[in-house]
């Protein structure tokens, strides 16, 4: 049965963004229509191939001179009942906690026809925004407001239940296409920014201090030392120019190369021989799970919902992001060891396609909106 589906997200590259945008074209790939609703189109949706059944909706804020600051989450609400009442959408499907679950359940409200709102969390919705006071009450009414709510890991579904109290949450995992996400040859795009014989090494981030950057270029400066190496960082974000800076200092300037915002990292990935997500925190770790459908092994974070998606010291390795010692040199013994590096690469493959590729998810998504359907 074909679904109506309204999707509202961020439109960064962020995880809730990327999943938000990869769940409404593979949902459109297989029959349902899909409104985007955001600011701007999404990131992953520039560049797509032309369905029919996919639309996007900018949301607009008119800048009265009373508004100090334009009311995004009014405008939202307003936007969504707007292509309700046009489209004839039955399940509204907010990916993020703040604004965008609060302005469904109130758009909800002001149609009064029976829309559904379906909440995705994706983690700092909840473990960051959610726990600031000015958000926490607003974060809970979301939440408990929602007709279901689903969590990309167990880990943050028992933080949302500590947060909420009693709600009944669901876990749909991140995914991953496989097909496009996959080992490929790299020999071209490595010979730009590596020389033969030299390792890569990858972190790809908004660069927020929580991705802990300044781990990364710890870890790769160790490396370094140990072997010829390059460190490449993809993204934008406030952390960089300081990442580039310890680089310096550190004295591996000269190998670390920033690469900026890339669209095709699918592209990028497979050229890596490591990637490395020394998070502060991580409810699931998008990033980590696709490298590993690349045949990249993550040198990650021992937090969060990375461990649901990292088996340590088999599909890629896990540790204390405080401990950077620790990491380079469990990344270094792993490079020198070329039996179990390709083991390993093997296991973070067959890992991402056999747990986490998306045509095991979408269906669970596809179930929870027949749920509320129903219900």
């Amino acid at each position: 049965m074909a679904v109506k589906i309204a999707i509202a997200c961020y439109p960064t590259y962020g995880g809730s963004g990327v999943i938000a945008t990869e769940l409404g074209l593979a949902l459109a790939e297989r029959g349902h229509e899909i409104h985007f609703l955001s600011y701007q189109s999404p990131q992953r949706l520039a560049g797509e191939k032309f369905l029919p059944n996919v639309f996007f909706h900018e949301v607009e804020v008119t800048a009265y001179p009373l508004f100090r600051y334009p009311p995004y989450d009014l405008a939202l609400a307003s936007k969504l009942v707007e292509v309700v009442e046009t489209y004839g959408v039955e399940i509204l499907h907010a990916h993020y906690a703040v604004p965008h679950a609060v302005s469904a359940v109130l758009a909800r409200e002001m149609l009064g026809n029976g829309v559904k709102v379906l909440t995705t969390l994706h983690g700092t919705d909840v473990t960051l925004v959610g726990q600031d006071k000015s958000y926490l009450p607003a974060t809970r009414y979301g939440i408990r407001k929602s007709d279901g709510v689903t969590a990309v890991s167990n880990d943050l579904a028992a933080q949302t239940r500590a947060l909420c109290m009693a709600c009944d949450i669901e876990v749909i995992y991140n995914f991953v296409d496989t097909e496009r996400y996959r080992p490929r040859p790299c020999e071209e795009t490595r010979a730009h920014f590596a020389q033969e014989g030299e390792k890569v090494l990858l972190h790809v981030s908004n660069f927020r201090p929580v991705k802990r950057p300044d781990v990364v270029v710890k870890i790769f400066a160790q490396v370094a030392a140990a072997m010829p190496s390059r460190l490449w960082l993809v993204g934008d974000g406030p952390e960089l120019a300081g990442a580039e800076a310890l680089a310096r200092e550190l004295g591996v300037g000269d190998r670390v190369h920033a690469l900026g915002q890339r669209r095709a990292i699918e592209q990028i990935l497979p050229c890596a021989d490591l990637f490395l997500l020394p998070s502060a925190q991580e409810s699931f770790g998008l990033a980590a799970l696709e490298a590993m459908a690349c045949g990249v092994p993550p040198v990650a974070s021992n937090v969060g919902g990375l461990p649901e998606v990292v088996e340590d010291g088999i599909s890629g390795i896990l540790g204390d992001p405080d401990h950077a010692d620790l990491l380079a040199s469990r990344a270094i013994e792993l490079l020198q060891d070329q039996k179990a590096y390709r083991a390993m690469a093997a296991a973070a493959r067959l890992r991402a396609v056999e747990h986490f590729d998306r045509s095991i998810w979408i269906g669970r998504y596809e179930a929870a909106y027949r749920r509320l359907l129903e219900s």
